[in-house]
């Protein structure tokens, strides 16, 4: 037997008596236990209810901005969803392709740096404290070298950070609540979640699956997924993800042309998510800043993440380029350092370590080696659906695969793919409206996963 005492719990020895009561005003049972002690006397201990738990209230409000979210984030709600069908099937093997979290081992070649760096700071030859917020000098002009070579980009162009899911929220910090934002839709949630957070936009509208203030520039099969700028309305931000995360499509040079020049016309500035753009091939830009004119309207976010699996390291970069300028002229560059010295004491020395190994000949080689085992993947997860008879979309420069199921349900076909297959995946309408119908299959994942989910996937829709 044991007794509730408050968060912890107190085991009763043999000579121990309780007495239940039931309170009078809130009818909550009362476990009210006498312990004797050869030291302590007698003492009592008394659960507290809920409600007398809960009772005081400090005087500050809400974020009222926080408050006009919709349920949780989508992947965290993906994560509860997949918990509670392990504790009803304890014994099913379960496959996760949903989520985009790498899952092969980094290449010993940036271990072995990052190791080697932390081992230094157990010396006093090898020991550094806080570093330049911006990032070390030598990986801002590796990186440099390395993406941007010709295109423009110097070393102080570059700011190098934890990662490019903190970097879109300091850029939403930089541009504040009074600007006006346009997203891609379907799109990565942050994008939409950080611009309700900051206060750009109206309240959530449930008959259409909007919020308000935030133009969504529809991207479908039938404008391959390419907005239709003539009818998307001037905004002074505008997210864009290419390869986009989750259709796994890659703009044209054709598309990210018109792109360019429809941010001009307007005076807005692009802030372009390259998250994936190691995984494009042939002539399809990586870089925004291949467009001519792009560095007077364009932000550009990038990641060690799904190259290197950085993901729970940490390490990506922000590109401002000098000549990208506010209305009055002002170098928007200069207020993105203000906020990163404000905000942020720089990425980790180790992981920055680790980024320098990255882009040594070694390391670039046996990213490629890293990206080319996923992108085989993606195609296992293509052949299969297609095979199926699903009409399937991405998987060529994105480790992503976004299958159709028409007039059903996202959340359904998750459901039921979860249910009977035991494998995760993501459903479309998470991203936007206009993923309704979509699923999002990831090809992150042990090859013998995905085998293994290709041959449920048969098994349910043979």
């Amino acid at each position: 037997m044991s007794v509730l005492n408050h968060n912890h719990v107190t085991p009763l020895s043999s000579s121990s008596s309780a007495i239940f009561a039931k309170n009078t005003f809130t009818g909550v049972r009362s476990q009210i236990v006498s312990v004797s002690s050869k030291k302590a006397g007698v003492c009592k201990c008394v659960a507290t209810s809920p409600a007398e738990q809960t009772a005081y209230k400090t005087k500050v409000s809400r974020n009222g901005n926080i408050a006009k979210l919709q349920a949780g984030y989508l992947f965290p709600e993906i994560g509860r969803r997949k918990a509670a069908h392990m504790l009803k099937y304890p014994d099913a093997q379960v496959i996760s392709l949903g989520i985009g979290d790498t899952t092969e081992p980094i290449p010993e070649v940036i271990t072995s740096a990052m190791a080697k760096r932390a081992l230094g700071l157990s010396t006093i030859e090898g020991y550094t404290g806080y570093g330049a917020e911006q990032g070390e000098k030598q990986l801002r002009a590796q990186l440099a070298s390395t993406f941007y070579s010709n295109l423009g980009i110097e070393e102080d162009d570059i700011f190098v950070s934890d990662g490019a899911k903190s970097d879109i929220s300091r850029l939403q910090v930089l541009f504040g609540s009074n600007v006006t934002m346009a997203v891609q839709d379907p799109s990565y949630p942050a994008y939409v979640d950080s611009s309700v957070i900051i206060g750009q936009t109206g309240e959530f509208q449930k008959d259409i699956e909007k919020f308000g203030n935030i133009e969504y520039m529809k991207c479908t099969p039938e404008n391959d997924f390419f907005p239709d700028l003539s009818k998307v309305s001037r905004t002074d931000i505008i997210f864009f993800c290419s390869p986009n995360n989750p259709t796994g499509s890659a703009a044209s040079r054709e598309q990210l042309t018109k792109l360019v020049n429809f941010a001009k016309d307007n005076g807005s500035i692009i802030i372009y998510d390259s998250a994936y753009a190691m995984y494009v091939s042939g002539d399809t830009p990586k870089s925004i800043f291949e467009i001519p004119g792009a560095k007077e309207v364009a932000i550009e976010t990038a990641s060690f993440s799904k190259y290197a699996g950085f993901t729970g390291v940490r390490l990506g970069w922000t590109v401002v380029p000098k000549e990208l300028k506010y209305s009055d002229g002002f170098p928007v560059a200069k207020d993105f350092n203000r906020i990163v010295c404000t905000g942020f004491n720089g990425a980790s020395n180790i992981a920055q370590a680790g980024g320098l190994a990255c882009l040594s000949p070694e390391g670039l080689q046996a990213m490629h080696e890293v990206v080319g085992f996923y992108k085989e993947n993606t195609k296992i997860i293509v052949d299969t659906f297609t095979s199926l008879g699903f009409t399937v979309y991405g998987g060529i420069h994105a480790p992503y695969v976004w299958v159709h199921f028409p007039g059903r349900s996202s959340w359904d076909v998750f459901s039921e793919i979860l249910e009977k297959t035991h494998v995760v995946t993501t459903p479309g309408s998470g991203f936007g409206p206009a993923g309704e119908g979509f699923v999002r299959v990831s090809a992150f994942g042990h090859r013998n996963n995905v085998l293994e989910a290709c041959r449920r996937f048969k098994e349910l829709y043979k």
